[in-house]
């Protein structure tokens, strides 16, 4: 859940950005656009507005929670197939790891060519198309008879969920105006949210089950069962956005005008109820023309690209007051260069290195819990000793052994108490993102970030002395929570520290810099396993504090006035 509500951070942090600086341009936000000239081309904020917020917006809700669902099973739903599928496949610990990271790598490898789909191909296309290409891809993990199969699987799965996990906020944010996107962002992370709680309820139902059965000389268990009906949530996205229209700012960015106006006269008609016909806009601004002059392509590669676009637009119409203003992107320096500059390369390295530590700890943390719950369950049904963590890890590594002997009958206990304590963390993290969304405006994003990296780290070495299941529960829900709320604050302090031109590259930069932390620490985690107790542990402890220290010599987002 935190590397999700991390970007969905970023998404929400930049369209509040915007925000402000279109605040001094909304002196007229009283006027309704039916009262200005018919005539007269509008912009988009002006057409959307006309729109209005009803049955539409709540339909395209409605399909975006199966899809947001989707990405979060994706990268997720291994870590919890682990415990049952050791014996089918013969996992040892690190095939477990590269298992887990497998996803990220698929999503770091493809992330420029879903990008430059999305510039050419729309939103919507690509949204269809990629959650259809990740059916057939759990499709074929649900089919996989060896960990070879399955690890190419999810790597696959990984290459086409990057696509649609990026453009999925583009897309929501291009339906609705400035006055309902911080909102709209809000629910989408709730969403997130109900996803990682939805997991290991369906690990409760599905994995208890002793199924096994063959077809076509394949052989079919419970996680394999598993695998399929996570990809449902996929399949409902692909069918569902098949009935909504492209976005109607991609379009206009593409000088596609009419269809554009056409996308605007179906929520129009939806929402009032009232024909086609009446929507008060009858022409658009003709944006390609600025954009051919400039001959500076505009990029939603990354989840923010198209709100940097907006803003400009805004900002120009405020100080000009006029739509016809074609210099503007002329005058904009190269954003690689600028970001390499003396002024902001250090900056950008200590942003990138902080979410880099956060990630490893928090994704290493997350994706590895329910193979600790699951063993440590195990362990409490065949002996009576104590289960502090040391004797749990200890006894993973055994069984790993008995695993990779032939000679030795291997046996998994999965009962639905199994997954019991990834629920409780999953519903421990949802609430403390809520509480600290609540406080991050009275402590800034940068406190939030300091404080919460500073227990998550003392809470990560704090495990080697755990001593109990009832601790370890409690000592692993604050790690997680802890964070993915710092993580989700980082993004928030990374963004406000740079100008608007340069936060979209950041974004795009840290969130693949975090990913790549989370392969690292999940490939680590299981060899630190096999050398002792106390490496897994100072792992995690240790890169939170590395988060903080960076964290805490950061410039004052407070401090830093907005550009």
């Amino acid at each position: 859940m935190g590397s999700m509500t991390t970007e969905t951070a970023a998404t929400a942090t930049e369209k509040d950005n915007c925000n402000n600086n279109h605040n001094h341009n909304n002196n007229n936000s009283n006027k309704s656009p039916s009262d200005t000239m018919p005539d007269r081309p509008a912009d988009f904020e002006t057409a959307i507005k006309a729109c209005g917020f009803g049955r539409f917006n709540i339909l395209l809700l409605v399909a975006a929670l199966p899809a947001v669902m989707a990405t979060v099973l994706e990268t997720a739903v291994v870590s919890y197939i682990l415990p049952s599928a050791e014996c089918d496949l013969s996992l040892d610990l690190l095939d477990k790891g590269i298992l887990n990271a497998i996803t990220y790598c698929g999503m770091i490898t493809s992330a420029i060519g879903w990008g430059y789909l999305a510039d050419n191909k729309g939103r919507r296309n690509l949204l269809i198309i990629g959650f259809f290409l990740d059916v057939i891809c759990v499709i074929c993990g649900a089919l996989s008879q060896s960990r070879t199969q399955l690890m190419i699987a999810k790597f696959c799965g990984g290459f086409v969920m990057c696509g649609p996990f990026a453009v999925l906020m583009t897309y929501l944010s291009e339906f609705h105006g400035n006055n309902f996107r911080s909102r709209i962002m809000m629910i989408i992370g709730v969403m997130f949210s109900m996803a990682a709680i939805m997991l290991p309820v369906l690990a409760i139902v599905v994995l208890p089950l002793n199924w096994n059965f063959d077809i076509f000389n394949m052989n079919f268990v419970a996680w394999k069962m598993y695998l399929a009906i996570c990809g449902i949530p996929s399949l409902l996205s692909c069918i569902l956005f098949c009935f909504f229209p492209e976005s109607p700012r991609f379009l206009i960015t593409q000088g596609r005008n009419s269809e554009a106006l056409e996308a605007f006269k179906t929520m129009y008609a939806l929402n009032t109820g009232k024909s086609k016909d009446t929507y008060p806009i009858k022409k658009l601004i003709k944006e390609i023309k600025q954009k051919e002059d400039s001959s500076d392509k505009i990029s939603v590669a990354t989840i923010e690209a198209n709100m940097k676009d907006i803003c400009k637009e805004e900002k120009q119409e405020a100080d000009n007051n006029s739509v016809k203003d074609d210099t503007l992107m002329d005058k904009q320096p190269n954003t690689f260069k600028v970001l390499c500059s003396k002024q902001y390369v250090g900056l950008c390295f200590r942003v990138c290195l902080m979410q880099f530590f956060i990630l490893l700890g928090q994704n290493t943390m997350r994706l590895w819990l329910p193979q600790m719950f699951a063993s440590l369950n195990e362990y409490e049904q065949i002996s009576n000793e104590s289960t502090s963590m040391c004797t749990i890890l200890e006894y993973s590594v055994n069984k790993t052994e008995l695993v990779k002997n032939p000679n030795d009958e291997c046996i998994v206990i999965i009962t639905p108490s199994s997954y019991t304590n990834n629920i409780i963390v999953a519903c421990i993290g949802f609430v403390t993102y809520l509480v600290a969304g609540s406080l991050i405006n009275a402590l800034g994003n940068k406190r939030i970030q300091v404080i919460g990296l500073m227990a998550a780290g003392s809470c990560g070495i704090a495990l080697y002395w755990s001593s109990s299941s009832l601790t370890t529960l409690i000592i692993t829900s604050m790690y997680s929570a802890l964070g993915s709320m710092s993580a989700t604050s980082s993004i928030g302090t990374s963004v406000n520290l740079f100008p608007t031109s340069l936060r979209t590259m950041i974004v795009s930069l840290t969130m693949m810099i975090g990913r790549m932390g989370s392969i690292l620490g999940n490939v680590l985690f299981p060899i630190f396993m096999s050398f002792g107790c106390i490496p897994p542990f100072v792992m995690v402890g240790v890169v939170m504090y590395l988060g903080c220290l960076l964290a805490a010599f950061l410039p004052s987002t407070n401090k830093v006035e907005l550009k």
